[in-house]
């Protein structure tokens, strides 16, 4: 199974607008848009599973650069994610 990030996604582009992209290219596991927790509106960004690699691969070559609902994409295969580190900020009042 192989994780594919895609980018530059218009506001307007739905999980089902991504899986209808990707499913032409082979089996989708998963696929969402992103979406701002206060507001519910799209990141702009978002991740399709497929279940094979070369289909992944095959939709990546394609769909990098295509123009989908006037932006066009960014597609790669997502990295790993990198750990957090503890936030903080702000100063100790002692």
């Amino acid at each position: 199974m192989k994780k594919i990030y895609v980018g530059n996604l218009s506001f307007d582009t739905t999980d089902a607008t991504l899986r209808n992209l990707f499913s032409t290219y082979g089996s989708i596991a998963s696929a969402s848009v992103l979406t701002d927790r206060e507001t519910g509106r799209s990141r702009g960004f978002g991740f399709v599973e497929m279940e094979n690699d070369d289909e992944a691969n095959a939709a990546i070559a394609a769909l990098n650069g295509k123009t989908v609902d006037g932006r066009a994409l960014n597609v790669n295969e997502a990295r790993a994610r990198e750990p957090r580190t503890g936030g903080g900020g702000g100063r100790s009042r002692w």
